[in-house]
């Protein structure tokens, strides 16, 4: 479009005036960034499948994700437990994330129970999940069969909706799982969609509130690589904290020893060398996996290093492996626990990080679907 001389000049001296008088340009926003929240129950010691599958791969989110990592002690309760080990291990499992690199400078460490808003929330979601949606849950199915589906308490059946608490408190993008645990988070996406629904946009509105949703949509994050590492008497089942023989995982905290019995007793098969492509060697894939990962070879550099070794001969560079690998981490936690103050003073700092965030969310929820806001009534004059 041609703008005439005249014009132009005036529009010039109008636009310089009003430079001269505007006040000065404000930085843009930083852009938010993208919430992880993760956790593992502290049942069991943790062992080389909780490691190269999930704490580990939390290092590497730190520094892109603003990062909630808690040790999720009340999913510990949904069967028999005992008290005394359950404390220990809550402690354990502390110690071990920071011995593992998590900084709590970059992270909030937590223990679950310490931010009482994932209890109340969970009710609150609890009252509006079509129970239907609970008993299709995969893990219900296969536990409550195991321990009597008479016996088995109502937290096993309701405890999927606590993890959906968990992850809604925190308004997550991103949750660390393995594929076995997808299903719950789809669960997580569909109450919270079910509650923006049904109590958020202009009824939140109504009501006092800013109105929208009030929970995020969650998103599942699976790693590329070690997301499920496998048994080590059966490579087509989870490495699994609850499998009775000790024997199928390495524990975290194992001593050298126990680490080179447990690889010398692993399955294997008959073929000849190893390859991690062959879906009729489930073995082999496994134990290579975690040569790869725990050496930091790319798969096809591992079958290059290690492929025309018999199993006899790769069994014991795969425990040396392991054993140097986990030897660093296993220096830290020593040093951690050593200092039991300082994992008092980590987990309360991380609490009071994630209460920050999560108690906002709660009373949200609770603004949006009516219950009267707790009023401290005015300081009597003297």
């Amino acid at each position: 479009m041609h703008v005439p001389v005249s014009e132009a000049r005036c529009t010039a001296a109008v636009t310089e005036t009003a430079a001269a008088s505007a006040p000065p340009l404000q930085k843009p926003a930083a852009e938010r960034k993208k919430r992880v929240l993760s956790g593992v129950q502290p049942t069991g010691t943790l062992h080389l499948g909780n490691y190269l599958g999930a704490i580990r791969n939390w290092v590497n989110l730190q520094d892109l994700y603003d990062t909630y990592f808690c040790v999720v002690d009340l999913h510990a309760v949904t069967l028999p437990h005992d008290p005394a080990e359950l404390r220990a291990a809550t402690r354990a499992s502390a110690a071990l994330y920071l011995a593992a690199g998590i900084d709590p400078a970059r992270a909030a460490i937590f223990v679950q129970s310490h931010v009482p808003a994932h209890a109340e929330l969970a009710w609150l979601l609890q009252c509006y999940t079509p129970i239907g949606w609970l008993r299709r849950m995969i893990q219900f199915k296969e536990k409550s069969q195991k321990q009597g589906a008479e016996e088995v308490g109502a937290g096993l059946l309701t405890y999927p909706v606590l993890m959906a608490a968990d992850i809604l408190l925190y308004q997550a993008d991103l949750v660390p799982v393995g594929e076995d645990q997808k299903q719950h988070i789809e669960l997580a996406r569909d109450v919270a969609e079910r509650m923006n629904g049904r109590f958020g946009g202009n009824k939140w509105k109504k009501l006092g509130g800013r109105g929208g949703r009030i929970f995020r949509i969650p998103e599942p994050f699976t790693p590329p690589a070690g997301a499920r590492v496998m048994s080590l008497t059966d490579g087509t089942s989870k490495m699994s904290k609850s499998a009775e023989a000790d024997g199928s995982r390495i524990n975290l905290l194992d001593s050298r020893d126990a680490i080179v019995n447990k690889i010398k007793r692993a399955k294997t098969d008959a073929f000849l060398g190893l390859e991690f492509d062959n879906p009729e060697r489930p073995e082999a894939r496994n134990l290579l996996t975690i040569y790869s990962l725990v050496t930091g070879y790319s798969m096809e550099s591992a079958v290059d290093e290690v492929g025309s070794l018999s199993w006899g001969a790769f069994k014991p560079v795969l425990a040396d492996a392991v054993i140097a690998h986990l030897a660093p981490l296993q220096e830290q936690y020593a040093a951690v626990m050593a200092d039991p103050g300082y994992l008092d003073k980590v987990l309360a700092a991380g609490a009071d990080q994630a209460s920050e965030a999560a108690d906002r969310t709660l009373s949200n929820c609770r603004e949006a679907m009516g219950f009267v806001p707790r009023r401290r009534p005015p300081a009597a004059r003297s």
